[in-house]
């Protein structure tokens, strides 16, 4: 069998690979489904809780017309899909948003900008909604583009704990859907987010027409940063209309997206691996099935960004079902049968 890391009996194990080759990627990929889902339970008992799931909140602070290209996305003002542009939200109406997300049972708040990058001036105010959120007691977690080593220090003074910059796919499909900015631009802000003390948050897209040796490619590139990702979000391409995406979009067999768990938490194994977008196109067993191959990690919320997401009701129960704890534990008490809201 190959391994990342050695587990022992114990549960226990070595420090994660950086080293990761095309071929052994696949070969894990190839495993017989049982046999890799053992060893991806295995490596996951080994650095967290089998039985916990981390849940997160986000939230688009500044909405649609952003100047990228990114072929999937609703937000870009290049494309004609009923998204219309906002303003930079309030501080207060941030916070007190936070502050709902909380009491739903989030334990991370993300902000998100639908920019290219940040101007100064707008970001003085989201490093005010950082400090703000993370008096609430909540992990804080930004994404706004790409950031310039000084940007990233700003945020980090202000309080963030994490940065998301998604690399989307593998560095041989990524220009088949984005032009507008390159996978280098993508690496030099993990990096100045590194180098300012941020944790990363870094995943991609699943379903926009690439091959699995692209969604092997992603993992790879992630595996072998120096630094894992702390938080590597999967995301199920949302049908979304009027981008080019549309054209090429295949939803990934459930089989194959549970592979590709299993594989990432192999490769990544400290790392948080979240469902992110698309868990609406999820059954409940399909979810199950991820958390078995190592997710440990989900938004809550009826909304992300502009797209669905299961109800929070609906996750306490699958959760409550499957015996995993997270911060929906209270939630989970005041959901009695399906389909009962609890909020």
């Amino acid at each position: 069998m190959i391994s990342a890391v050695h587990v022992t009996h114990s549960g226990s194990a070595t420090e994660p690979r950086h080293d990761w080759q095309r071929a052994q990627a696949q070969a894990l990929y190839d495993l017989p489904f049982s046999d890799l889902i053992f060893q991806a339970q295995s490596v996951h008992r080994g650095h967290f809780d089998p039985n916990h799931v981390e849940t997160a909140s986000l939230l688009s602070i500044k909405t649609g017309g952003c100047p990228e290209d990114c072929g999937y996305c609703s937000q870009s003002a290049k494309y004609d899909t009923d998204v219309s542009a906002t303003k930079l939200m309030d501080r207060d109406t941030v916070v007190a948003t936070a502050q709902r997300a909380k009491a739903a049972g989030a334990s991370r708040f993300c902000m998100a900008a639908a920019w290219r990058n940040p101007k100064d001036k707008d970001l003085d105010r989201v490093c005010e909604m950082v400090s703000a959120v993370k008096e609430l007691g909540l992990e804080t977690c930004a994404t706004l583009g790409m950031l310039t080593g000084e940007q990233a220090r700003r945020l980090q003074d202000a309080g963030l704990d994490f940065y998301n910059h998604n690399v989307d796919t593998s560095p041989e499909f990524y220009s088949r859907i984005i032009s507008t900015r390159t996978m280098q631009d993508r690496i030099e802000t993990l990096a100045h987010a590194r180098h300012a003390g941020l944790k990363v948050c870094c995943g991609g897209i699943v379903g926009m027409g690439e091959q699995v040796e692209d969604r092997l490619g992603m993992l790879m590139l992630l595996a072998n940063l120096p630094r894992h990702p702390e938080s590597v979000p999967i995301n199920l391409w949302n049908e979304v209309k009027g981008v080019p995406v549309n054209d090429t979009a295949e939803r990934p067999d459930p089989i194959a997206l549970v592979r590709m768990i299993a594989v990432a938490r192999i490769m990544m194994p400290k790392s948080v691996v979240r469902l992110s977008a698309g868990r609406q196109y999820m059954t409940d067993e399909l979810q199950a099935l991820c958390f078995v191959a190592g997710a440990n990690s989900i938004f809550i919320g009826d909304v992300l960004l502009t797209t669905k997401n299961p109800q929070t009701d609906r996750d306490a129960l699958l959760l409550d079902r499957l015996g995993i704890r997270s911060a929906l534990d209270g939630v989970k008490s005041e959901v009695s049968q399906p389909g009962q809201a609890a909020l």
